[in-house]
Parts: C-alpha cells; sequence; structure tokens
C-alpha cells in the first residue's frame, strides 16, 4: 500500500537548491615572468658563501566585471652574496575570480585572503621550477600568512590615531613598512 497523504517524501522528490560557492577561479595565468641570472657562468665556478634569499609577495585586486575580479599575486625573490646578485626572479601570477552570493564585508576578505591563499601553491610552484631552470637549486618558498598581510593592509589604511580597538582595549599598531 502507498502513502497518499502528500506528506511523504516530498522534500526529496523536490529538485535540489544549486548553492554557488563563495568564491571560483574561473582561470589562472602566469601575467608577467622574469628570470635574472646577471653573473653567470662566473658565479658557477668560484663557490662562494650560502647567498642571502629575500622574497616578497604582494596581492593586487582590480575589478573585472560585475562579479568578477582579477586577483595578483607578485612574488619576487633575489639570492645575493656580500658582493655579487645571484639571481633575481619576479613573477605576477593571476586568477579570474567569481564571487558568489556572500554577504558585501566577506568580499575584500574572501579577494584578498582566500583567493591569494588558493593561487599561491601554483605561484610558488613556478618560482621553484623557474630558479631551478636557471642553474640553481629550486627556490621552495615557505609559508605566507595572507590573513596577516590582510590585517597589516587594513591597519595601514586607517588614519593615524583614529582610536580604533584591537579587542584587547588597545589601539592597533601602525604597520611596519
Amino acid at each position: 500500500m502507498s502513502d497518499t497523504s502528500g506528506g511523504g517524501d516530498a522534500a526529496a522528490a523536490a529538485p535540489q537548491e544549486q548553492t554557488e560557492p563563495p568564491l571560483s577561479i574561473l582561470h589562472q595565468y602566469t601575467k608577467d615572468l622574469s628570470f635574472e641570472n646577471p653573473e653567470a657562468p662566473g658565479i658557477f665556478i668560484e663557490q662562494g658563501p650560502a647567498p642571502e634569499v629575500n622574497i616578497n609577495v604582494e596581492i593586487g585586486v582590480d575589478p573585472v566585471r560585475d562579479r568578477d575580479h582579477e586577483v595578483t599575486l607578485k612574488v619576487r625573490a633575489h639570492a645575493k652574496t656580500a658582493e655579487k646578485t645571484l639571481f633575481m626572479a619576479e613573477l605576477v601570477y593571476g586568477g579570474l575570480i567569481r564571487i558568489g552570493p556572500v554577504p558585501d564585508e566577506h568580499v575584500t576578505p574572501l579577494l584578498h585572503v582566500e583567493a591569494p591563499r588558493q593561487l599561491f601553491p601554483f605561484a610558488r610552484n613556478i618560482i621553484s621550477e623557474v630558479t631551478r631552470d636557471g642553474g640553481f637549486p629550486a627556490l621552495m618558498i615557505g609559508h605566507v600568512d595572507f590573513v596577516e598581510l590582510f590585517r597589516r593592509r587594513i591597519e595601514a589604511a586607517r588614519p593615524p590615531g583614529d582610536g580604533t580597538a584591537t579587542g584587547n582595549g588597545e589601539s592597533a599598531p601602525e604597520a611596519a613598512s
């Protein structure tokens, strides 16, 4: 016997509502890539001390249309000894990002924290490969705290002395440059 009272499995029979994710990566791409090895081949002949490697990561966000944005990671790596530059690598890696139906206050953190977090492994791999292809050991960039970068960006944009509290009763410190 079947249940004809209408209270059966009506919820299961209704089409499920498809929800759009808060962030979608529509496309990823290398926008600019540069590698310089200005002292080659001399640096490969004479072995010197271990180099100092400085790495800098910057985030760029530009609106494209409606809910679509370009998020770029600019990664710079500079290896040098006391006297010589061993290599300089610069990468601008981009992603076309679509923001789903989220509250307005979530859009900026998604674009400045979550999108870079998802793009970064690909940018890190490109830098690793280009340094290896340039004749050096592959440069393995460690973890980047995109939440901290975002926090510093917010603090740097805040006017000095605005009295904004950090949650512990103290004013937020200015970001170091």
